[in-house]
């Protein structure tokens, strides 16, 4: 936040499974977290699957309520089918889905539900398709990641009786068809929210924010909104955006205390360390990460690399040719004596 960063994602493989080898939760580490978040600044969860967040549902529900942290969730469900989900070797099965997502929806209203799905995995039926598309309708998820199973080399699945290609494209395309016809922000259309902006569009048209559901909120471009948190109003829909326009009475939220980074600018670095060889010192990070360490150029001299500090440098070398010449020679003596 020294540096100027205002938006946090904490991601993983499975975010959900955080601290079960090391004798704690997620839930314990997120209420650290928005501790050091200050106002202006939001947090982003990342992907959990269902089996480890169902045993912290009450906690997450009162964590995705927080002020600082996005009302977000992606929780993967791949198929609506519990035939399917036991090929697939997943440990849920689809009433823990709807567990989870009932649940959050109803204790965090509004909450932004994100998954995946994979058309025509190996023995998937047109019944076992139909329920994944009853499942998309009932919950008409604002974003969903659709994806044609391929069978990738040496894995089980690749052995497993295909779908033929054609039936996987066509339910590709159904399920395609069927999360476009349903536009998740109509109703949205003059809401007055409030946004943090981050980052340019790709046509560099706009510049881009989330609402407090992550929702994506397009703001007239002014590289003074970035890292600001602003109300908006918005006045356009689209599938996967909003439009907003900034309500010029609201106030202003800042939580960075220096400027940004600039775009390609290295993160983690002190004002300190940037300036080094400009006013002659060397601040490295004390292991606390909390406070630096000035150390003098000259001891930074000291400590460097034995080949970067002239004709011992040679001598070290020559040394590590000749234990590798040994090496070579008894490995190569030894094959001989097997052969």
């Amino acid at each position: 936040f020294t540096e100027g960063v205002c938006e946090i994602w904490l991601t993983s493989e499975d975010t959900g499974a955080y601290g079960r080898d090391i004798g704690t939760d997620l839930p314990t580490l997120l209420w650290k977290l928005v501790e050091a978040i200050p106002e202006g600044a939001m947090l982003r969860l990342g992907m959990t699957n269902p089996p480890y967040i169902l045993e912290h549902l009450e906690e997450m529900a009162k964590i995705l309520n927080h002020p600082r942290v996005y009302a977000f969730l992606h929780i993967p469900v791949q198929s609506a089918s519990d035939s399917v989900l036991m090929d697939m070797k997943r440990e849920y099965c689809v009433a823990d889905f709807k567990q989870v997502v009932d649940f959050l929806k109803e204790k965090v209203p509004g909450i932004t539900i994100a998954t995946d799905i994979i058309c025509g995995f190996p023995g998937e039926t047109d019944e076992d398709f139909q329920e994944t598309m009853k499942l998309v309708e009932q919950y008409r998820f604002p974003s969903l990641f659709i994806n044609q199973f391929y069978p990738r080399p040496g894995t089980p699945a690749a052995k497993m009786h295909q779908v033929p290609a054609a039936v996987k494209k066509q339910r590709t395309k159904d399920l395609s068809q069927l999360f476009h016809s349903y536009n998740p922000y109509d109703h949205k259309v003059g809401e007055r929210q409030r946004v943090l902006v981050t980052e340019e569009s790709f046509d560099s048209n706009y510049c881009v924010a989330h609402n407090p559901f992550y929702e994506q909120v397009l703001v007239p471009k002014d590289p003074l909104l970035m890292g600001k948190m602003v109300e908006v109003n918005i006045y356009e829909a689209g599938k996967h955006f909003m439009k907003g326009q900034p309500v010029s009475d609201a106030r202003v939220y800042t939580a960075s205390i220096t400027r940004p980074l600039a775009k390609g600018e290295v993160s983690g670095l002190t004002e300190e360390f940037r300036h080094a060889p400009q006013n002659g010192t060397n601040w490295k990070a004390h292991p606390s990460a909390e406070i630096p360490v000035k150390t003098p150029l000259s001891s930074w001299m000291a400590l460097q690399l034995p080949w970067q500090q002239g004709g011992g440098g040679l001598k070290i070398l020559s040394v590590s040719l000749a234990l590798l010449a040994v090496l070579v020679m008894f490995y190569y003596g030894g094959m001989k004596t097997e052969l």
